[in-house]
C-alpha cells in the first residue's frame, strides 16, 4: 500500500464524526492487504498497515504511568492509562500481550503504537487501561506466566481505587500466547479467587496442546517432554471456571488458532455454559489487535458490549 493511500485512510478515520466512527469498519484497501498476507502470523507487514492510523505520544488528556512494578522480577511490570482527573470508579481493562512465549512486551517500542492502542481505546470508553508484561521462556517456564497474571490482578485490585477504578469490575483481554497464559490463570482455582475477575476476552490462544503441531516457543515454555503436556494446558480447568468468557479468533487466523477457539467453545458448551464466541470478519492473527482504536469496530464493538453488560 502506498504511503499516500495510508494517509488518506488515516484522515478519513480521524475526520469522521463520532456517530459515523461508531459504525466504521476495516477500510477496503487494508482488508485487501490483510487478505494478501493470508493466514499467517506476520507482525511486521500488518503493523505497516495500522501504525499510521494510531495516535502518537503524548496522548492528549491521558495520564500514562509506565513501568509500575507488580512483582520483583524485571519483567513484572505494567503501564497504567487513565483520564486526567478521573476519580470515579471505572471498569478496568487489563491487556496481556502475546509473543510466542519467548518474546513480546506491553510496549513494542517508544515510537511503536502497539499496545498503547488498546489502552487508549479503553480510556476513551470510560475505563482504566492497564497493560501487563510478564516473564518469558526459556528463563521462566510453565506456569510462570499464569502466576504473573495472578500477581498483576492482585496488584490491580489493591490499587484500583487509587487509580479511579472499580476492583469489582476487572476485565482481562489477552492475545495469542497472552490468552494462553490468562487461560492458565483462570483454570487454576489456587490462583483465582471468587470475584477477582468480572470477565475475560481470550483472543486466538492455545487451550489444548498438540505435540504433533510445532508452535514456535511452545516447548520452551511448556517443556521439551511432550508427554507432560496433557496436564499443562488449561482446557479442563477452563471448562469449570465461572468467569464469563468471550472467545475470539480472526476469520483469516492461522488455522491452528481457529481450531483452538472452537475446542474451548465446545468444551464450555458441553458444561452447559456456552461462552460468547466470535470470528472476526476479515481479520488475521495480528490485525485483530492492531486495529483497536482505529475506528474499526469488528472486535471492540462486541468487546464494549461484553463489558457494559456486566456493569
Amino acid at each position: 500500500m502506498r504511503l499516500g493511500t495510508l494517509s488518506t485512510v488515516l484522515c478519513s478515520v480521524l475526520l469522521l464524526p463520532l456517530s459515523k466512527l461508531a459504525a466504521f469498519e476495516m477500510p477496503n484497501e487494508i482488508a485487501a492487504a490483510i487478505q494478501a498476507i493470508g493466514p499467517v502470523i506476520n507482525p511486521a507487514e500488518t503493523a505497516k498497515l495500522y501504525a499510521p492510523l494510531h495516535a502518537k505520544e503524548p496522548y492528549e488528556g491521558v495520564l500514562v504511568q509506565r513501568d509500575q512494578r507488580y512483582g520483583e522480577a524485571e519483567r513484572q511490570r505494567l503501564d497504567v492509562f487513565t483520564k486526567f482527573e478521573a476519580k470515579d470508579a471505572r471498569p478496568i481493562l487489563l491487556f496481556v500481550h502475546g509473543g510466542g512465549y519467548v518474546r513480546g512486551d506491553k510496549r513494542l517500542g517508544k515510537d511503536n503504537p502497539f499496545y498503547d492502542n488498546v489502552m487508549l481505546w479503553a480510556v476513551q470508553h470510560g475505563m482504566v487501561g492497564i497493560n501487563v508484561t510478564y516473564r518469558l521462556a526459556p528463563d521462566a517456564a510453565w506456569p510462570s506466566a499464569a502466576e504473573d497474571v495472578a500477581l498483576a490482578v492482585a496488584w490491580v485490585r489493591a490499587n484500583a481505587k487509587r487509580l479511579g477504578g472499580d476492583p469489582s469490575r476487572i476485565f482481562i483481554m489477552a492475545h495469542s500466547a497472552g490468552a494462553t497464559h490468562v487461560a492458565g490463570y483462570l483454570a487454576r482455582p489456587d490462583l483465582t479467587k471468587n470475584g477477582d475477575i468480572a470477565g475475560a476476552v481470550l483472543v486466538s490462544g492455545t487451550y489444548r496442546l498438540q505435540p504433533a503441531i510445532d508452535i514456535p516457543g511452545q516447548k520452551a515454555y511448556f517443556g521439551a517432554d511432550t508427554a507432560s503436556w496433557e496436564t499443562r494446558p488449561p482446557l479442563r480447568g477452563l471448562a469449570a471456571t465461572r468467569v464469563p468468557l468471550f472467545i475470539v479468533h480472526g476469520e483469516i487466523d492461522v488455522p491452528y488458532y481457529i481450531e483452538q477457539a472452537h475446542l474451548l467453545r465446545d468444551a464450555l458448551c458441553a458444561e452447559q455454559r456456552c461462552p460468547r464466541f466470535m470470528s472476526l470478519a476479515g481479520h488475521s492473527h495480528m490485525s485483530e489487535v492492531y486495529a483497536i482504536n482505529t475506528g474499526d469496530t469488528t472486535l471492540v464493538g462486541p468487546l464494549l458490549e461484553f463489558i457494559t453488560q456486566r456493569r
